[in-house]
């Protein structure tokens, strides 16, 4: 950390004071702060969350959209700490083994949150206490990060039922929003005023929708809450230019009498796939089109976007953004088609260079770029290669014109409103409860959020325990956007062979 050799990682908040202090920064109610408030409050937050902790450190932060959760949040990448946001919404249970499993030595959340953490003594922030007026002033800034020093450590849902950490340093974050800024036209722009309702624990929220704003010194409107009424309220009432928002969203906004994004020159869906009804819905509501995102929380999170295609297509994630190299390989390792600036591996004996006519064969996304993450937590496993390749495990073809199509994702990931849930993280808890012997998770259609995780239970007791009794098992150890559409009690699960579930039965 702070090594003077290194090239320095950059300061986002710091950058856009220096160059548009009196522009409004955030607006968050009847808060209204400037570039130049906010780079105030970011330093006496650094200053304060690095008394007592070493470069390197890690602080979680449990706060919802806020102007406190975005003077934490810059304010540890200024004091060379690593931040750790966490969804407010998380049961006691995934808080604890986030925290346990990071090694967190601050917590930085509202007193309500705090007030139920059993934390040692030191380790409890308040948040309130980060932007007022402070009694450490004398506390020596530290040291300013290296551009490869993490900055980010966000948890998302793994196959072994619990999160996995993934690493994202200063490069990395920045390098996504570089290349979003490639982009003609522009995405987002220095004059934009920006939609910021994707939760900030999230890092479609988090970079491409906070970082974004730092990065051109926009200005942000936050959403702690979506409300579809609300925010189109919010929209008009503060010429809202952009808006970055996730499907169910849009799906929304269309059926919201009255909306009017008349102003509104980008409109951005990532994070699950848009139903192409909801999208010709909006847009006949609205008049405004809808540009389609695809990414991961390990690529910062963007990776490619029909802005750089074609911007009306439907059904299409479109293509990697500048500076994104892409592959599409095969099982075996075959690579089937590849675009961006890509000067190698090309293992295969294919000329990769001619026009796609047919389209091609669906292939796993394999992906290389500054953006992507360093790894999982603690120890970098899992991330990109030797070369700098990396797997992302959903697979997708490239159609006649060259523009992606996402397919399916190898795993078994269910995406609830964009977040992701994985069937083993419900079906260890289900198997917790004393009455069931056995549990399997599925994905089933919901119209509000997308998908929705369904699961089936063979008990263990006689009686057996109700659907009703597992539902509030499951509610006191899980956030609510994992909890089952609904719990079914069978007499047995089709199983393999090898006693493996046979899930498409269950399906």
């Amino acid at each position: 950390m702070g090594d003077l050799t290194a090239e320095p990682a950059r300061d986002p908040v710091r950058d856009a004071a220096r160059r548009r202090p009196g522009s409004p920064a955030l607006i968050a109610g009847d808060t209204v702060l400037t570039w130049a408030d906010l780079d105030e409050r970011v330093d006496r937050a650094a200053r304060r969350l690095a008394a007592g902790t070493a470069p390197g450190d890690r602080v979680a932060i449990i706060l919802g959209n806020t102007p406190e959760f975005a003077v934490a949040y810059f304010g540890t990448l200024r004091a060379g700490r690593v931040a750790v946001p966490l969804n407010p919404g998380y049961a006691a249970d995934e808080v604890t083994f986030a925290l346990t499993d990071s090694g967190a030595v601050r917590v930085v959340a509202d007193d309500a949150v705090l007030g139920a953490l059993r934390l040692s003594e030191g380790v409890a922030v308040p948040s309130s206490d980060l932007s007022g007026s402070s009694s450490d002033e004398a506390v020596p800034a530290a040291a300013a990060p290296a551009a490869t020093d993490l900055a980010v450590l966000l948890y998302t849902s793994g196959t072994s039922g619990r999160p996995k950490g993934a690493m994202l340093t200063h490069r990395a974050l920045a390098a996504n929003n570089d290349q979003l800024q490639r982009i003609e036209p522009a995405v987002v722009g220095d004059d934009d005023v920006v939609l910021l309702a994707i939760p900030f624990f999230h890092a479609y929220g988090l970079n491409t929708g906070l970082g974004a704003v730092a990065h051109h010194a926009a200005c942000g409107v936050l959403v702690d809450r979506f409300d579809p009424v609300e925010t189109v309220s919010l929209i008009a009432k503060h010429q809202v230019t952009v808006v970055i928002g996730v499907p169910s969203m849009y799906a929304a906004w269309s059926r919201t009498p009255g909306a009017d994004f008349r102003r509104v020159r980008t409109a951005v869906c990532g994070a699950a796939p848009l139903d192409p009804a909801d999208a010709a819905r909006f847009t006949a509501a609205t008049g405004a089109g809808i540009l389609i995102g695809y990414g991961l929380t390990e690529a910062a999170p963007v990776l490619t976007t029909t802005a750089v295609s074609d911007r009306t297509k439907v059904g299409s994630i479109g293509r990697p953004l500048p500076g994104v190299s892409l592959l599409l390989r095969t099982a075996d390792g075959a690579v089937l088609w590849r675009d961006g600036p890509v000067a190698e591996p090309a293992t295969d004996e294919l000329d990769l260079d001619l026009e796609v006519s047919e389209g091609t064969d669906p292939g796993e996304i394999v992906v290389r770029g500054d953006n992507l993450f360093s790894g999982y937590w603690p120890d970098g496993h899992g991330g990109p290669d030797a070369d700098g390749w990396w797997g992302t495990g959903d697979i997708a073809y490239a159609d006649a014109d060259g523009d992606l199509v996402l397919v399916d994702r190898i795993g078994e990931l269910i995406l609830v409103n964009g977040f992701n849930v994985y069937p083993a993280e419900l079906e260890r808890v289900l198997d917790e409860h004393p009455g069931v012997a056995e549990a399997a998770v599925v994905a089933v259609a919901d119209e509000r959020t997308g998908q929705a995780p369904y699961a089936y239970v063979v008990p263990a007791l006689d009686p057996a325990p109700t659907p009703a009794e597992l539902e509030a098992f499951c509610a006191a150890r899980l956030a609510r956007y994992k909890l089952p559409a609904g719990i079914e009690v069978v007499d047995e699960l089709p199983h393999s062979a090898i006693g493996k579930v046979r899930k498409g039965e269950l399906r």
